[in-house]
């Protein structure tokens, strides 16, 4: 740099040639931006001013005139300018610097693709999510090297980031040693001052682990539905005894009595072809109790079908009819008639209630018999202003047991919170849970008199037809 600004010198004051050639002084400037700091900067600019000055007295020392004069402060201005521009682009690359170095702080993952999809800025985060160093990513396609997996087609992705400037969404990665990594990806357009792209900046924030809890979570929802399923069965052993064995007994009888018919000296086969028919009557309907029985008890993907609320609810009475005489509990029905259909898993719902309606069972056993009431009602509401502008049906069930206090309400759906010595606590959660997965809700409300009222809701089916829809597996 001293050579240089020497030759610069000596030509300036050696040359006969009348130009300012101490402006030349100024590539001493910029050469020297790249090497010194700030203090350097100002110390050789004012260096080569003071150069040109003295180049300036040597050769005029005795010949003052305008125009060498002007070349002089040309010069000296040039040297200025240039000293500061340096000094004004080494403040702003020292402002990025700062800048990207509190990127490399961050936890997220940052890179910035040129339109051509190349990685041209790759921070600490990135480096320590995707095990890269930033030299290794730089001038990479982001697409190839991370072998991206988008959640639509990319042309969708990059004509909402064009219009909006932003996007967001999942997206799966690939790590240096093989990994599969989910992040939360947000996408902003870099734009010129004629809104032509210059980039984008993708910030990712890795989710894999909340994504594994959320599937280990699904997964314990099952679970505990798979338990209070098998509890509920158990509960209703000796009701299904019951409703099996008397459509059983009654064959057997009819049996007897069609031999009787056709053993007598003159066989009666009007009567036995009567018996015949009861028998078979009867094995059909020991036939529905069991698809009946085999519907609650197996474990298929959810079927979502039309349903008529008030029907489930006839059809799961035989099931409740051992437990309502071994409570000595009446049964009162108030089943509106001609209800709009939901679109459910109809063993689900099932499930749901005959847990609602043991619950309130077991809530009953010490209050006295003659006030022990189950009332289980259906009812539209909210006509025109429901899911799909069709309302909601409710299913209503309510004991006149001692019900509980308004501020613990909430509480009974909480998993393991029971109010019995026996009790899981199991049940209405996975209940709440089964009708959330349907698009309605679970609530618990003081009885009109006393006890407790459950009641859930679900919308109208709008569409005519339902596709199976995820939900928690009974």
């Amino acid at each position: 740099m001293a050579t240089l600004c020497l030759a610069i010198f000596l030509v300036d004051t050696l040359s006969p040639l009348d130009m300012a050639i101490a402006v030349l002084y100024g590539v001493v400037v910029l050469v020297s931006s790249s090497w010194f700091g700030t203090r350097g900067l100002i110390a050789i600019g004012a260096g080569c001013a003071g150069l040109a000055v003295g180049s300036f007295l040597i050769i005029h020392a005795q010949d003052y005139n305008l125009a060498s004069v002007m070349r002089c402060l040309v010069s000296i201005a040039a040297i200025g300018v240039t000293t500061l521009l340096c000094l004004r682009n080494e403040a702003t690359t020292a402002s990025l610097r700062d800048q990207a170095a509190l990127l490399d702080l961050s936890h997220d993952a940052i890179f910035v693709r040129a339109p051509s999809d190349a990685i041209v800025y790759w921070n600490g985060g990135a480096e320590r999510l995707y095990g890269w160093s930033r030299e290794e990513a730089l001038g990479h396609a982001a697409g190839t090297l991370l072998r991206t997996v988008l959640p639509a087609p990319r042309s969708q992705i990059m004509a909402s980031l064009h219009a909006t400037g932003f996007w967001e969404g999942e997206v799966r990665h690939t790590t240096r040693d093989g990994r599969e990594v989910t992040c939360l990806s947000r996408w902003s357009a870099q734009r010129d001052a004629r809104g032509r792209s210059l980039g984008t900046l993708e910030t990712n924030h890795d989710i894999t682990a909340r994504k594994t809890a959320e599937h280990d979570l699904r997964q314990a929802e099952a679970a505990l539905a798979e338990v209070t399923r098998v509890s509920t069965l158990g509960a209703l052993t000796a009701s299904i005894a019951h409703e099996v064995n008397q459509p059983l007994a009654a064959v057997i009888t009819s049996g007897e009595a069609c031999l009787r018919w056709l053993r007598r000296p003159v066989p009666d086969i009007a009567e036995a072809e009567e018996t015949v028919q009861r028998m078979i009557a009867n094995g059909r309907r020991a036939s529905e109790v069991i698809a009946r029985l085999r519907a609650l008890a197996r474990r298929d993907p959810p079927d979502h079908r039309p349903i008529d609320l008030s029907e489930l609810v006839e059809d799961s009475l035989p099931l409740l009819e051992w437990e309502l005489a071994s409570h000595r509990v009446r049964l009162a029905l108030r089943l509106a008639p001609a209800l709009p259909r939901i679109g459910g898993d109809r063993g689900q719902l099932q499930q749901v209630l005959i847990n609602l309606a043991l619950n309130a069972l077991h809530a009953m056993d010490a209050v006295p018999e003659a006030d022990r009431t189950l009332t289980i009602r259906t009812a539209l509401r909210q006509a025109g202003a429901g899911p799909g502008n069709g309302g909601e049906v409710a299913v209503t069930v309510e004991d006149a047991g001692p019900g509980a206090p308004p501020e613990t309400l909430e509480s009974l759906f909480a998993p393991f919170f029971s109010t019995r010595d026996d009790g899981m606590g199991l049940g209405l959660s996975v209940a709440r849970s089964i009708v959330e997965a349907h698009g309605g809700r679970l609530v618990a409300q003081p009885g009109a008199a006393a006890g407790l009222c459950l009641t859930f809701t679900l919308p109208v089916l709008s569409e005519p037809s339902l596709a199976p829809a995820e939900g928690v597996g009974l």
